[in-house]
C-alpha cells in the first residue's frame, strides 16, 4: 500500500491525536468507506452506548477512552471510609473467544469487608451455576479480584446497543444487591429469589 508521503504524516497526526496506531486508523477508515464494522468499532460502539446507559446512574461511575478494549465504573460502598468497587468490563474482538469477561476489583483493609465480599462473590456463583440457562461463564476469585466471563447466547446476532443494555442491566444488578447484601438488608435466600425476578425480565443473558 503505497501512500503519498504528506498523507501519512497527516495520518500519523490524526493517529496521535486519537491514541491509536496508524495502521488501526487506515484499517478504520477503510472499513468505514466500504460499510463494514471491524471488531474495534464495534467494541467502541457498545462501551459508547453503556456510558449513555450508566451515566444517568447515581451508583456508578463510568471512565472509558475510544480505542480502549476496557472500560471502567466506580461504585462506592455504603461502609466506613467508603470504600470503592472497580469494575472492569473487558471485550473481545473475536467473536469466537466470547463476548469478554466483568472483574470486580476491590481494596479494602477491613478483614470483615473482605470476608463479607468473597461470601457474597460465592453465593452469586452458587446462585447463577442453579439458574442461569443459555450460556456457561467461568469464575475465578483472586485476592481483590473476582472475575466473571460474559458470553452471549449464539441464538442470534445482538446489536451493540442490545449488548450495552444487557452489560448495563447485569453489572447494575451485581452491584445493587452486593451493597444489599454488605449492609444486611437481604438474606442469600432473598438475594436469590431478587436475582432470579431479575433474569426473568432480562432480554439477553450473558
Amino acid at each position: 500500500l503505497m501512500l503519498n508521503e504528506e498523507v501519512v504524516r497527516e495520518v500519523d497526526a490524526l493517529a496521535h491525536r486519537l491514541g491509536t496506531s496508524r495502521s488501526n486508523l487506515i484499517n478504520q477508515i477503510l472499513a468505514e468507506y466500504v460499510n463494514y464494522t471491524t471488531p474495534e468499532r464495534r467494541i467502541n460502539d457498545i462501551f459508547s452506548a453503556l456510558e449513555q446507559l450508566i451515566s444517568p446512574s447515581r451508583e456508578l461511575v463510568p471512565f472509558f477512552s475510544p480505542n480502549s478494549s476496557t472500560m471502567s465504573l466506580k461504585s462506592s460502598l455504603q461502609y466506613k471510609y467508603r470504600p470503592t468497587v472497580k469494575y472492569e468490563v473487558a471485550l473481545y474482538g473475536d467473536k469466537q473467544e466470547g463476548l469478554g469477561e466483568l472483574a470486580v476489583i476491590f481494596r479494602t483493609q477491613s478483614a470483615q469487608l473482605l470476608q463479607s465480599m468473597t461470601q457474597f462473590f460465592r453465593l452469586w456463583k452458587q446462585i447463577e451455576d442453579a439458574h442461569l440457562s443459555g450460556v456457561e461463564p467461568d469464575y475465578a476469585l483472586y485476592d481483590g479480584k473476582f472475575v466473571r466471563t460474559l458470553s452471549l447466547p449464539p441464538d442470534h446476532d445482538y446489536t451493540s446497543e442490545e449488548i450495552a443494555r444487557a452489560i448495563s442491566d447485569y453489572v447494575q444488578l451485581f452491584d445493587r444487591l452486593m451493597k444489599a447484601y454488605l449492609a444486611g438488608k437481604y438474606t442469600p435466600p432473598e438475594i436469590e429469589a431478587l436475582y432470579c425476578a431479575e433474569q426473568q425480565r432480562a432480554a439477553i443473558l450473558i
